[in-house]
């Protein structure tokens, strides 16, 4: 009897043995440990052993779809704007499968675009640190009512894995990895399914909301696992631990919606190999619960569910500190609900947020308070309506724009600068100069021409004889020996007629006389000489010489006497004979 008990408990122990390496093969097989976390305590779940993701292009994907979707790979609904209370409601889960109970969290999010976020690991800037964070830290710290895990990360490294898009911000690219999406777009409409990369970067309605799973779930209401297993097994691989992924139970989360829009968030409580859902199964609860679409996301360890930042599931992993207990893993991006938030959240800087809703300024107007209300009679006929609302048009300012830019300043908003020279000033509307007189150019740097003056250049000087006039006044500046107002007066002229008036006779005439005078003369002299030399008296040898003696006017005789003799000839002269 203690024989067949030894063997019966060998035979159990073995197994025991069996199922636990069995289940070990799993593909979270040699991943190392998560925040010092021993490996044999941590319930890894991963779809691919190798990476992350198939290698396969978009159009595979489309390729290999059935017929009946066209060339469309993903599904659009339009979300739910409920903006009444409360937000979300979420519900215990307690579903009984045949040979195992499930438990979980099944949560109904109203209006998706203004209550639900995904969210980066602790905050912004978590997914680019390769920071792990726990649901509840994350939700915490953003104010969410009910949070539930998200993507897919890197265990060794912490890297966020597949596309990430948090509240209108890219924080991710993929490079077109084709795993099943959930978004939010900018409009509202909710999309489920695969993306190209251009579809992801489109920027005419972009994603507000995005974040990869792996494995489309449920399509237009119909099962989609098998079409999924076609679409994102990486062909490089051996398709065993994708398929081990999908058919193993173990803690799940899936992300989906309704036929009202109303985005719903499952999680599912478990252990890998031991307890919890298939995909399979998953996807035919939410099937038979009302869900559309829906995607399943990151299972195993990471499925955590907390309600107002306190965790609200049974996790699987073990605890460092005591592996009798269960604690909560440290993930990547997360999926909350939060009280109603406008997006933007400033309402464009034109409005303000009451209870998720933007409260527009005055001229403005739409949900995010983005479009002008105002219309040109009501700018008045000096305002223009733009996207910021009635603003002065080019040239005018004031609060009523009636007034026009200060000197020196012109064009929108008053704010560009003058550039005219030599005191021109600029016309306020479109900044072109009006020069000074006496200036022109474009930027009235060039003095007028020469022979014009005054306003435009347009005057034409009167200076005469070779005279120029200012370029500002037209004020003439003669050429020497010119005077007057317009240079007409020759003063050399005039000179000459004040000397002429001064002197009869100018200094050649005086010299010309003078040389005639001074001939005259000597020709006097020369004739005086001639007639002296000619007649010249004979000589007398011998001779007496008489005295006669002078006589006064009244006939007396003057006392002196002297040789000779004189004679009388009553003019009181004397010849000598």
């Amino acid at each position: 009897m203690g024989t067949r008990r030894m063997s019966a408990y060998f035979l159990w122990l073995l197994l025991c043995v069996c199922g636990r390496l069995w289940t070990s093969q799993s593909p979270g097989e040699g991943v190392s440990a998560i925040d010092g976390i021993p490996e044999p305590f941590m319930d890894i779940l991963q779809p691919y052993a190798d990476g992350h993701g198939p290698r396969h292009s978009h159009r595979h994907v489309r390729d290999c779809q059935l017929s009946v979707h066209g060339n469309r790979t993903h599904e659009s609904f339009r979300a739910c704007n409920h903006s009444g209370l409360p937000v979300a409601e979420s519900r215990l889960v307690v579903y009984k499968l045949p040979n195992r109970i499930v438990t979980g969290h099944f949560t109904v999010v109203r209006d998706p675009l203004r209550t639900l976020s995904v969210l980066e690991p602790g905050r912004p800037g978590g997914c680019s640190s390769h920071r792990l964070s726990t649901v509840e830290e994350t939700s915490q710290a953003a104010g969410c009512l009910y949070a539930q895990n998200g993507g897919y990360f890197n265990t060794r490294t912490g890297q966020c894995l597949g596309n990430v898009v948090s509240d209108g911000r890219i924080v991710q690219d993929s490079g077109g990895v084709q795993n099943a999406h959930f978004g939010i777009r900018k409009d509202g409409t909710l999309v489920f399914g695969y993306l190209s990369e251009d579809e992801v970067l489109d920027q005419s309605n972009p994603f507000v909301q995005l974040v990869s799973g792996v494995m489309w779930l449920l399509r237009n209401g119909e099962v989609y696992v098998n079409s999924s297993l076609k679409a994102e097994c990486d062909e490089t691989q051996e398709t065993g631990s994708l398929h081990y992924f999908t058919d193993v139970v173990s803690a799940r989360t899936a992300l989906g919606h309704d036929a009202k829009g109303r985005v719903i968030l499952l999680q599912l409580d478990g252990q890998t190999g031991e307890r919890g859902m298939s995909l399979w199964e998953m996807a035919d609860f939410l099937k038979r619960n009302g869900v559309i679409n829906a995607i399943n996301m990151d299972g195993g360890g990471s499925a955590t569910f907390v309600s107002n930042g306190t965790l609200a599931n049974y996790p699987s992993d073990k605890c460092k500190a005591d592996i009798r207990w269960r604690c909560a893993r440290a993930v990547s991006t997360i999926l909350c609900v939060h009280p109603p938030r406008c997006q933007p959240s400033d309402c464009g800087e034109h409005g303000q947020c009451v209870d998720g809703v933007c409260r527009c300024q005055e001229g403005w107007r739409g949900a995010d308070c983005g479009s002008s209300a105002c219309q040109l009679p009501s700018c008045g006929p000096r305002k223009i309506c733009t996207a910021s609302g009635c603003v002065c048009d080019a040239g005018w300012t004031g609060k009523n724009c009636s007034q026009e830019c200060l000197p020196g300043f012109y064009g929108d908003g008053c704010n560009q600068t003058c550039s005219c020279l030599n005191g021109g000033s600029c016309h306020h509307i479109h900044g072109r100069c009006s020069c000074s007189p006496g200036f022109t150019g474009k930027n009235c740097e060039e003095e007028c021409l020469s022979g014009f003056y005054g306003d435009g250049c347009n005057q034409t000087c009167s200076c005469l004889n070779g005279g120029s006039c200012h370029h500002i006044h037209g004020q003439c500046s003669c050429s020497p020996g010119f005077s007057g107002a317009t240079c007409e007066e020759d003063g050399r002229s005039q000179a000459k007629d004040r000397e002429q008036e001064t002197h009869y006779l100018t200094e050649a005439t005086w010299l010309t006389l003078t040389i005639i005078l001074s001939v005259l003369l000597m020709f006097s002299l020369l004739a005086l000489v001639v007639r002296l030399l000619g007649h010249s008296p004979p000589r007398r040898t011998g001779a007496n010489y008489a005295y006669l003696p002078l006589t006064t006017s009244d006939g007396e005789v003057s006392n002196s006497a002297g040789p000779g003799k004189w004679y009388r000839d009553g003019s009181n002269s004397l010849e000598l004979m």
